[in-house]
C-alpha cells in the first residue's frame, strides 16, 4: 500500500555512547533517513553543549569563504571532482583549523604587502604624470615670458600704478591629482573661496589608474594652482584636502624636475618587479587552495551539521550517553541499524547503540519517496498542501523502475501523473504544438545529466528543467488529443479520407457558397470516422457549432468522472482508517448525491447519442426531436415536464419522468443526512460511551470532528492523534463544521461541474487563436507565385513561428497549465484530500550541501 500512500513512520528513541555519537550521526547524515526532534527547546542556542564546536565550524567556514572570494577574484578555476568526502573525525578539526589559519594569514599578509606596493606604485605613477603634465606651465611661453610671469599678469591687473605698487611679486603653487568627476565643483570652490585670486590649470590622465584598496579602475586629472601669499596657500590646501585631492612636491627648477622624474621612473621599474613577484606568489597560494577548497567546504559543513544535530540531543545524568528522538520510516529500520553499527565501529566504541520504538499520540510527518520522474508531480500536489499522514495522495511517489510503459500506466492511471497531462491536453489539443512541447521536453530529458551539471542559475530555466517530465507528458498527451481533434496548426490531416460525399456538380459547388451535406443521404458512408474528427469539418461553415457541442459535452463527462473518482478515494481513506461513521454519514450520501444528479446527466448524454440519429426516417428518433440535455436537467431539478413538439415524445425512454423525480428526491434527502447524521451519532456516542472520549482517532476523523468510536486499538498505532486533539471538541463546533462541509460539497458539486467547462472554453479558444494566426500571418506568404514568394514566405514563416512559440505554446500552455492545476487542487482534491500534514525533513548531508551551494551561488 505504500505505492499510493506515504511511508509508515515510527517515533524512535536513540541511545548513543558519547564517544560514538559523532560517528553515528555522521553515518546517519550520509543515509538521510532520520528526522531528529529538538529535546532542548527551552535551552538557548548559546548554552548548548556543542556550541563551541559550532563556533569553530563557523570560523572555518568564514575563512573558506574568504579564500573562495580571493580565488574568484583572480579567476582561478576551483576543482570539483564530484567527490563526497566523509565527515572528518573531531581530532582532525585541529589540523583543518591550522591549515585554514595558515592560508588566511599568508594570504592576508600577501594582500597587505601587495596593497602597500600598489599604493606606492600609484603615488609614483601620479607623480610621474604631474611632472609630465605640468611641464608646460614652467616652460617659457609665447613672448619669451616665463610661466610665473604669465600667472603674475593673470593675478595682478594690467595697470602701471598697480604694478609699481605691487613691486616684485613671488607666486606660490601646489600640484596634485584629483578624481576627474570632481574637477568642476573643485574649480568652483576655489574661485568662490579665494575670490578669483588663484589660477588653476588641469590636464586629464589618459590611462585609468588602479585603486589599491578596491582594485577598481579610476580616472584622474593632474592640476596645478598658482596663488599669492601664505593665507591663500592655507586656504587652497584645505580645499584640496576637502576634495580628497592628493598633493605632491613639484620643484620649479627644470633640472630638479628632470632629476626627480628619472628617480621616479627607476623606482617604478623596481616596484613593477616586486609587484609581479608578489602576484606570482599570491597566485600560487590560491591555486593550491583552489584544488581542495570544494572538499574543505564539504567537510566543514558536514562537521557543522553533525554538531548542530548533537545539540538537539539530551545528556543523561552520567554525561556518558546521548539520548535522541527521531522519526524513522519503518521500512528503513534495518538500514539505520547498519549505519549505527558502522558508526560505532569507526569510533572504536564497544557499546552498541540502542534504537527503541516509542508509542506516541503525535502526528508523524509525511514521507513520500520520489524519483526524478515522479518528483515534479508530487511537488504540484504538495504546493496545495502536504498530505495528512497516510491519507491517499493524488501524486505517485514510490521508487518505480521503468519495467514497461504498460506497467507504468496501469499503476498510475488514476492519479495526477496521468490525469494532469490529460486534462491539460484536452485544453491544449494540437498535434503541431504538442510536437514542439514534447520535443523541447525530450531534449531536456535526454541531456538532463549535462544540463544539470551546469547548474544554471535562472529561475525560469530551473522551473522548466525541474518539470521536464511533466512537460514531456503534457506534450505527448497534447499530440494524442490533437489527433483526436484532427488539429495541426489549425489544419487537419486527411489520412483516412473523408466519410462525407457530395452529390453536387462542379458548377454548383463553385457558384454556391452555402451548401449543406445531408447526413441522411444514401451517398454517404454509414460508419464513424476511424480516428478523430473527419477532416471535412475543417472547411465546414458550421465547424464552430459542431465543436462547441462536442467539446462541451466531453468536458462535462470528464469532469463528472474525475470528481466521482475523488469521492471514491475518500471511501478508500475511510476504509483504511476504519472510519465507519464517515462511510455511513458522509461517503454514501455524497456518492448518491453526485450519481443521482450529475452522473445521471452524463448518462442522458449517452442515451441521446444512442437514441437519436440523422440516418433514420423516423422523425421521433431524428435530430429534430433530440432534446437539450441542459434543459432536461434543469426541468428535472425543478420537477417540470419537458415540452416537446407534438410529433416528438416527451421523454427519451419509458418511465423517465418518474425516475427523474425519484432521483432528485433521494438526492435532496441526502443533504440533511450529510448535515445532521454524523454530529447526532457523535452526540449519542458520547452519552453512551463516556469513557471512550479520550480515545485516539484518525487524522480524518479529527479534522471532521469525529471522535473515532469505530476504531479498534490496533488502528490507534497506525494513525495516532495529535496532542492538541486530546480535548473533546464541543458539539456545537461539530455541527458548525459539518454544516460548512455539507454546504461546500453540495454547492461545490454544481460549481465544480460547471468549472470543468473551462476544458471546452480553452480548447475552443486555442484552436481559434491558432486559426487566426494562420489566416492573418502565414496565409499571406502563400499568395506569392513568382520567385520573390520564396523570400517573402521565409520572412513571414519566421514571424509566424515566433508568434506560434511565444503565444500559442508558451502563453497558451501556461494558461492551460494553471487551469489544469486549479481543476486538480479544487475540483478533484477537495473531495478526499485534506493536506494538513507536514513534510518529513530528514537529517541529510546531501540536502544540506545542496542548499548551501545554492545560497553561495545566489
Amino acid at each position: 500500500m505504500s505505492l499510493f500512500r506515504s511511508e509508515d513512520m515510527a517515533l524512535c528513541q536513540l541511545f548513543l555512547q558519547s564517544e560514538a555519537a559523532y560517528s553515528c550521526v555522521s553515518e546517519l547524515g550520509e543515509l538521510g533517513l532520520l528526522q531528529f526532534r529538538d529535546l532542548n527547546p527551552d535551552v538557548n542556542a548559546f548554552q548548548r553543549k556543542f556550541v563551541n564546536e559550532v563556533r569553530r565550524c563557523d570560523e572555518m567556514e568564514r575563512k573558506l569563504r574568504y579564500l573562495e572570494k580571493e580565488i574568484r577574484k583572480d579567476g582561478i578555476p576551483m576543482l570539483d571532482t564530484g567527490e563526497n568526502p566523509e565527515a572528518p573525525q573531531p581530532r582532525e578539526m585541529i589540523d583543518l583549523e591550522a591549515t585554514f589559519e595558515k592560508l588566511e594569514n599568508e594570504l592576508r599578509e600577501v594582500n597587505q604587502n601587495a596593497e602597500a606596493l600598489k599604493r606606492n606604485y600609484l603615488e609614483l605613477t601620479e607623480l610621474k604624470h604631474i611632472l609630465r603634465k605640468t611641464q608646460v606651465f614652467f616652460d617659457e611661453q609665447e613672448g619669451g615670458s616665463s610661466a610665473t610671469e604669465s600667472m603674475t599678469r593673470a593675478l595682478i591687473p594690467d595697470d602701471s600704478i598697480a604694478r609699481q605698487a605691487a613691486g616684485p611679486v613671488q607666486l606660490g603653487f601646489v600640484a596634485g591629482v584629483i578624481l576627474r568627476e570632481r574637477i568642476p565643483p573643485f574649480e568652483r570652490m576655489l574661485w568662490r573661496a579665494c575670490r578669483g585670486n588663484v589660477f588653476l590649470r588641469q590636464a586629464e590622465i589618459e590611462t585609468p589608474l588602479e585603486d589599491p584598496a578596491t582594485s577598481d579602475q579610476v580616472h584622474k586629472s593632474v592640476f596645478i594652482i598658482f596663488f599669492q601669499g601664505d593665507q591663500l596657500k592655507s586656504r587652497v590646501k584645505k580645499i584640496c584636502e576637502g576634495f580628497r585631492a592628493t598633493l605632491y612636491p613639484c620643484p620649479e627648477a627644470p633640472s630638479d624636475r628632470r632629476e626627480m622624474a628619472m628617480g621616479v621612473m627607476t623606482r617604478i621599474e623596481d616596484l613593477n618587479t616586486v609587484l609581479n613577484q608578489t602576484q606570482d606568489h599570491r597566485h600560487r597560494v590560491l591555486a593550491a587552495a583552489a584544488k581542495n577548497i570544494t572538499n574543505w567546504f564539504i567537510k566543514v559543513r558536514k562537521i557543522k551539521a553533525i554538531y548542530h544535530t548533537l545539540n538537539l540531543f539530551n545528556l543523561d545524568v552520567t554525561q556518558k550517553c546521548l539520548i535522541a528522538e527521531c522519526w524513522v520510516p519503518t521500512e528503513d529500520l534495518e538500514q539505520i541499524q547498519l549505519a549505527l553499527r558502522r558508526g560505532t565501529e569507526r569510533s572504536g566504541s564497544s557499546v552498541p547503540p540502542i534504537l527503541n520504538r516509542m508509542d506516541t499520540l503525535e502526528n508523524p510527518p509525511t514521507y513520500n519517496k520520489t524519483n526524478k520522474f515522479t518528483s515534479g508531480f508530487q511537488h504540484l500536489v504538495d504546493a496545495y498542501g502536504v498530505a495528512s499522514y497516510r491519507e491517499a495522495n493524488p501524486g505517485m511517489y514510490n521508487e518505480i523502475k521503468f519495467l514497461s510503459f504498460l506497467t507504468l500506466i496501469l499503476l498510475t492511471a488514476p492519479y495526477t501523473i496521468i490525469t494532469f497531462p490529460f486534462l491539460f491536453a484536452v485544453m491544449f489539443g494540437d498535434l503541431g504544438h504538442g510536437i514542439l512541447m514534447a520535443s523541447f521536453a525530450a531534449y531536456l530529458v535526454i541531456k538532463e545529466r549535462t544540463l544539470g551539471a551546469k547548474k544554471i542559475q535562472s529561475d525560469v530555466w530551473n522551473i522548466f528543467f525541474g518539470g521536464r517530465y511533466i512537460i514531456l507528458l503534457m506534450g505527448l498527451f497534447s499530440m494524442y488529443t490533437g489527433m483526436m481533434y484532427n488539429d495541426v496548426f489549425s489544419k487537419s490531416l486527411n489520412i483516412f479520407g473523408s466519410n462525407w460525399r457530395n452529390n453536387y456538380d462542379e458548377s454548383t459547388l463553385m457558384n454556391s457558397k452555402a451548401l449543406q451535406l445531408d447526413p441522411n443521404s444514401t451517398a454517404y458512408f454509414k460508419y464513424p470516422y476511424p480516428f478523430g474528427l473527419d477532416p471535412i469539418w475543417q472547411v465546414a461553415e458550421n465547424k464552430i457549432i459542431f465543436l462547441n457541442s462536442y467539446k462541451m459535452k466531453i468536458s462535462i463527462i470528464f469532469g463528472v468522472f474525475h470528481m466521482l473518482f475523488g469521492v471514491l478515494l475518500s471511501l478508500w481513506n475511510h476504509v483504511y482508517f476504519r472510519d465507519r461513521l464517515a462511510i455511513m454519514c458522509e461517503f454514501i450520501p455524497q456518492i448518491i448525491f453526485m450519481c443521482f444528479l450529475f452522473l445521471y446527466m452524463v448518462l442522458l448524454m449517452f442515451i441521446k447519442w444512442v437514441n437519436y440519429s440523422a440516418d433514420t426516417i423516423d422523425v421521433k428518433a431524428g435530430p429534430y426531436c433530440a432534446p437539450s440535455i441542459l434543459i432536461t436537467f434543469i426541468n428535472m431539478v425543478l420537477f417540470k415536464s419537458s415540452k416537446n413538439p407534438d410529433v416528438c415524445d416527451d421523454w427519451m425512454y419509458a418511465g423517465q419522468g418518474f425516475l427523474q423525480k425519484l432521483l432528485v428526491v433521494i438526492a435532496l434527502l441526502c443533504v440533511p443526512v450529510m448535515l445532521l447524521a454524523k454530529p447526532i451519532m457523535i452526540m449519542r456516542a458520547r452519552k453512551q460511551h463516556q469513557p471512550l472520549m479520550n480515545a485516539g482517532h484518525t487524522n480524518n476523523a479529527a479534522e471532521n470532528g469525529d471522535a473515532g468510536y469505530q476504531l479498534d486499538d490496533s488502528m490507534q498505532q497506525v494513525q495516532p492523534v495529535p496532542a492538541h486533539h486530546d480535548e473533546e471538541e464541543d458539539i456545537t463546533e461539530i455541527f458548525i463544521h459539518q454544516g460548512i462541509h455539507t454546504i461546500e460539497y453540495v454547492l461545490g458539486s454544481v460549481s465544480h461541474t460547471a468549472s470543468y467547462l473551462r476544458l471546452w472554453a480553452l480548447s475552443l479558444a486555442h484552436a481559434q487563436l491558432s486559426e487566426v494566426l494562420w489566416n492573418m500571418v502565414l496565409r499571406n506568404g502563400l499568395t506569392w507565385t513568382d520567385w520573390t514568394g520564396g523570400i517573402v514566405l521565409w520572412a513571414i514563416f519566421g514571424f509566424w513561428a515566433m508568434l506560434t512559440v511565444s503565444i500559442l505554446v508558451l502563453m497558451e500552455g501556461l494558461s492551460a497549465f494553471l487551469h489544469t492545476l486549479r481543476l486538480h487542487w479544487v475540483e478533484f482534491q477537495s473531495k478526499f484530500y485534506h493536506g494538513l500534514g507536514y513534510s518529513f525533513t530528514p537529517f541529510s548531508f546531501k540536502t544540506i550541501l545542496d542548499q548551501a551551494a545554492t545560497n553561495a551561488e545566489e
